[in-house]
């Protein structure tokens, strides 16, 4: 078969195949075309997900009739210099135009302020039309119909209707994080319109555009980040790991203003959260990069999604470095979610798929009526002394002065009392307050100046411990105890020659162990820490954890995962009664630990209520 020249429509045809891959490419395309014209109002219409209609209207700089041609025409653009790696727009293949006009029926208008009027250019499967005069305002208006039309293969792949129209709404919000200062609206037959006000430049005015985005409760669960390392800058925001996502798409990523999704980035994003999410769950950040254009290769991928750093090793680092220092230095903070969540489900009137009993009904669940009621047997009469109800009542409905009717600290009102005194104002300013009680022997309920806390006991204690197993392998090992009767675990072979190469390891954590045997490991001594724990299964898992991780992760997956087994087995369990003092000693732990918001599984440890919530409940706000 002779060797052909393709002719021009075939190859922008091709070039679209690539640059093009649905309708948000081709609203990506050109809405960064408007930014780089300089528009602060961009306007952005649908129908049918993209494939019928799409018209982007801007307030540009707009495009000279002289230079219309040019513009569909490929690779013509005014973006680039002699120099490929000093690129500093968002454009600057010059692909976009022609190979969008390839695949559908394409129609450009544009006026520069300087100009009379404006002019329109027409492309209809790659065959050209103008440019002739339209009148207009100053700008661009881009009009893109039949998507895909001279390609009809192509609309096979094509998602649902709902499904493009909302893709492209996630491709224009994650421009618009990246320019607070530009108005943005999406409308359409399609969709429910979107209307993103311009917020001005600065943190502020970024922080409310992301508000905007990902909704009013990011700005509270979310730390600031400004570090910088070797002319390489990162800001942003980085949610509390409490306040977490089932998927990866609230997380936004810039590279010099290019929203890109780069699996550098996510990998350097779920590192710093390794500690404290959930495998399965995914943290809401928002990061901007910047950094001189000839460090990075943003040409590596046709649609520009995907980059590439001379120094990927900095990048990555100065990443988990910023967002652990940032969530280090914020102190303890639990997520907003938590108490969102605990007051529907009260309003609910309890957990769901439950009911809540009539307040008619007897305590003891019966619902019959007692014929023979009295006050003295009553169950909702209140607490009283001996013979309070005995007392002379020809006052009628007075109410005369009267002494406590009960002892509080002899009331069972939950499984243990923090204090049968008030707390002190030093302990109720502490971020986690003064521990008030201890109900279904696993939660303390400590209460702050303005709020009512709520503190899962055995997933605090576990980041505790988890903590401290990890610091002890950068400073002094663990204190161990060693055990009178060594305690021999039966094991599997491999999983004994295992655990045997990681003993010295082991020793820092305060695990001393040794081969007993090809089948058999003998526990000589534990780390005193985890007090009194089953040593048998902690071997066993720990072999199991070293089994999974051993080639994948390295050294310090092992490690982690580790110091994870150890806190689980060594933290206090559910179910354990706790003094006060114990309950405060606890709460004031949390405080001091970088972390302790979330357990080492990614749950949260403590759920806080605000004074005001709580009002509000009853009807108080």
């Amino acid at each position: 078969m002779p060797i052909k020249q393709l002719t021009e429509t075939i190859i922008n045809q091709i070039a679209a195949g690539e640059v093009i891959e649905r309708p948000a490419s081709v609203v990506k395309e050109l809405v960064e075309n408007s930014i780089d014209a300089g528009a602060t109002r961009i306007e952005v219409v649908t129908a049918g997900g993209g494939k019928n209609l799409i018209r982007i209207t801007d307030n540009g700089s707009g495009i000279r009739s002289d230079e219309l041609a040019l513009a569909v025409a490929r690779h013509c653009t005014s973006k680039l210099t002699n120099d490929v790696h000093d690129i500093r727009a968002l454009g600057f293949r010059g692909e976009a135009l022609p190979s969008i006009g390839s695949v559908s029926r394409l129609s450009l208008k544009s006026r520069t302020f300087e100009a009379d009027s404006g002019f329109e250019i027409s492309i209809h499967g790659g065959r050209q039309d103008g440019p002739r005069p339209t009148p207009m305002n100053g700008g661009t208006i881009a009009e893109v119909r039949d998507l895909f039309f001279a390609t009809p293969a192509r609309l096979k792949f094509m998602k649902t209707d709902r499904a493009e129209a909302s893709a492209i709404s996630d491709v224009v919000k994650r421009i618009a994080i990246a320019f607070p200062h530009i108005r943005f609206s999406l409308a359409g037959s399609d969709r429910t319109p979107i209307e993103l006000a311009a917020t001005g430049a600065g943190s502020t005015g970024m922080l409310e555009r992301i508000s905007q985005v990902l909704g009013k409760e990011f700005p509270e669960n979310a730390i600031a980040i400004d570090a910088e390392r070797d002319g390489v800058r990162l800001t942003g925001f980085a949610g509390i790991p409490a306040f977490n996502r089932g998927n990866s798409l609230h997380q936004f990523a810039y590279v010099n203003g290019r929203p890109v999704r780069d699996k550098q980035i996510w990998g350097a994003i779920r590192g710093a959260y390794a500690d404290g999410i959930a495998r399965d769950r995914h943290p809401v950040v928002v990061l901007f990069l910047n950094l001189d254009p000839a460090l990075v290769d943003v040409n590596v991928h046709p649609a520009k999604a995907d980059v590439r750093f001379r120094d990927p090793g900095l990048v990555r680092g100065l990443i988990v470095g910023a967002i652990r220092e940032a969530l280090g230095q914020s102190g303890i903070r639990a997520a907003t979610s938590g108490a969102e969540a605990m007051l529907h489900a009260f309003r609910l009137g309890g957990a769901e798929g439950s009911r809540a009993a009539p307040l008619h009904q007897n305590w003891r669940g019966s619902a019959a009526v007692n014929q023979n009621y009295s006050v003295e047997q009553s169950p909702y009469r209140p607490f009283e002394v001996e013979g309070a109800l005995a007392a002379d009542t020809r006052d009628g409905f007075a109410e005369p002065a009267q002494p406590f009717l009960y002892d509080v600290a002899q009331a069972v009102a939950a499984d243990a009392r923090g204090a049968a005194t008030e707390a002190s104002k030093e302990l109720l300013s502490a971020p986690l307050g003064a521990a008030r009680a201890q109900v279904h022997a696993n939660y303390i309920v400590a209460q702050t100046e303005d709020s009512l806390v709520i503190v899962d006991q055995h997933a605090a204690h576990e980041r505790l411990v988890y903590e401290a197993l990890k610091n002890a392998l950068h400073s002094r090992p663990l204190p161990a105890q060693m055990l009178l009767i060594p305690e021999i675990v039966d094991l599997p072979e491999e999983d004994v020659e295992r655990l045997a190469a990681h003993a010295e390891t082991l020793v820092r954590f305060g695990l001393g162990i040794e081969a007993f045997g090809p089948g058999a490991i003998a526990v000589r001594e534990t780390p005193s820490m985890l007090g009194e724990i089953d040593a048998q299964q902690l071997v066993r898992d720990l072999s199991d954890e070293i089994a999974e991780h051993d080639t994948s992760n390295g050294l310090k997956g092992i490690l982690d995962h580790v110091a994870a087994t150890m806190a689980c087995h060594g933290s206090v369990r559910s179910g354990r009664r706790l003094k006060p003092e114990e309950m405060n000693a606890l709460l004031r732990q949390m405080e001091a630990t970088p972390g302790s918001g979330t357990c080492n599984h990614g749950r949260p440890t403590y759920i806080e209520l605000k004074l005001s919530d709580i009002e509000r409940l009853f009807g108080r706000r």
